[in-house]
């Protein structure tokens, strides 16, 4: 008989705390360079979970005696995906959705800092992370890298949050040293300082990780850059993010601000901040000479198609990223960028991705874009040996999606005849009420109890 799953105690002696049933979708590696061996996908399969990890994973029919007086969460038909990871999205920004500006800068200065400056108070930052956590879960996201505000009780006030649920969440204090409203502003000095208080606690608690975030070349100063280049020589285990080649408002910007560097990318190369470790977001206008240098680095650009297309960026030509691209390209990952962003769906973020695509003359196929959207954006972060697969030994973090979920996508999917089929559906129709439900590390915690 089929129950419902515990969603919190303590784990079982033997066997399994729970066993998930469904259709289990994952990918070995990117289906661009190793075709249809890396998709997996298999009808009518069961995971295991003990201790908040996968410990097997197979056809249900075969599930192994030691496991069959576990509790089971059967979800039919629908697909078991491993939870969806957001490499990068802005926390403090999590109401200000359809905010238009004329541009990126404008779009700054008129709502972004305005927001921002709000969690100078703890409070308000505790109950906004709380509420942002719980609509990522809410998407089928369940690991992120984040960007924080410049306040260090913000950072604080996420990180908690994040403990508290058991989540895969890198993040850090915004560095901004100008061109900002006063109240957002550090120093090269308390930045760094703040930066390493915060890594102090809470890198490697838990599943938290430590992100140094110097927000872009235009709101850090070189001091604040080199203090960031220093850091991560200090910390060689922390992320690094921030934003690159958004807009050519801000490429011209940054030119004037650094004359004597050969481009935006040679900025950031200068001060030591490219490497393995290191996620640019957006990249829109990068040059062969800068894709050639970051793939060099081992840094990985970050495809944010809704907020390009929102805010008028640009759109980001996937060519150079995909195997048949050239040689020595970026590692590619694909995030929502909340608040420029327009939803919280990854799916629906793939789905823009995709229709970016088609204008360039590029195609992104439905399981290249679930594969970039799981285990390609867990490797962005390095964490491909704990999250973005469903294997024995990871993370049971969990995304099922119903592809029947309304009755538009279930006489959508009643068209299906292949793989490829229904998740391009789910990228073009798909929303929150696609997400039937969103597991952590074991445990279901959307939808909630009751």
């Amino acid at each position: 008989m089929t129950t419902s799953c515990p969603s919190s105690g303590p784990p079982a002696r033997n066997g399994a705390d729970c066993v998930v049933l469904g259709r289990l979708i994952d990918f070995a590696g990117d289906p661009a360079a190793f075709g249809a061996a890396a998709v997996r996908d298999l009808p009518g399969g069961a995971l295991a979970l003990k201790e908040g990890r996968i410990v097997w994973r197979g056809a249900a029919a075969g599930l192994p005696a030691e496991f069959g007086d576990a509790p089971q969460r059967d979800y039919g038909r629908c697909l078991v995906l491993p939870g969806f990871v957001d490499p990068h999205i802005h926390f403090p920004q999590y109401r200000i959705l359809a905010a238009g500006g004329r541009g990126l800068l404008d779009w700054l200065d008129r709502f972004a800092f305005p927001e921002e400056q709000r969690y100078a108070d703890g409070d308000h930052a505790a109950a906004a992370a709380e509420m942002f956590l719980d609509l990522l879960l809410a998407h089928g996201t369940t690991a992120a890298l984040v960007f924080s505000t410049v306040h260090e009780e913000a950072a604080d006030r996420l990180f908690a949050a994040a403990e508290r649920r058991g989540m895969a969440v890198a993040a850090g204090k915004t560095l901004m040293d100008r061109n900002a409203p006063a109240a957002l502003r550090d120093s090269a000095e308390t930045g760094l300082r703040a930066s390493e208080r915060l890594y102090a606690r809470w890198h490697g608690r838990g599943r938290l990780r430590y992100a140094l975030s110097p927000r872009f070349a235009v709101t850090s100063g070189a001091a604040q850059l080199a203090a960031a280049g220093e850091f991560l020589k200090s910390y060689p285990d922390a992320l690094m993010q921030t934003h690159l080649s958004e807009t050519e408002e801000e490429i011209a910007e940054v030119v004037r601000l650094f004359p004597d560097c050969a481009d935006y990318t040679d900025v950031y190369d200068r001060f030591g901040l490219l490497g393995p470790a290191s996620l640019f977001a957006h990249g829109v206008h990068l040059s062969a000479r800068e894709r050639g240098r970051l793939g060099e680095a081992g840094s990985a650009v970050v495809h944010c198609p809704t907020s390009n297309a929102f805010l008028g960026s640009g759109l980001f030509d996937i060519g150079p990223y995909s195997p048949d691209g050239g040689t020595g390209a970026p590692r590619l990952a694909v995030a929502t960028d909340i608040g420029g962003g327009t939803g919280y769906s990854l799916p629906a973020t793939l789905g823009s991705a995709y229709r970016t695509a088609q204008l360039r003359g590029r195609r992104l196929a439905p399981e290249r874009a679930f594969y970039l959207a799981t285990f390609g954006n867990a490797e962005a972060l390095g964490m491909e040996g704990e999250i973005g697969r469903l294997e024995p030994g990871f993370f049971a973090d969990l995304a099922v999606l119903d592809p029947r979920a309304t009755p538009l996508l279930a006489a959508r999917e009643a068209l299906s005849e292949t793989l490829a089929d229904t998740l391009l559906a789910l990228m073009i129709l798909g929303d929150d009420r696609i997400v039937r439900a969103s597991w952590v590390a074991g445990r279901q915690l959307h939808p909630g109890p009751g």
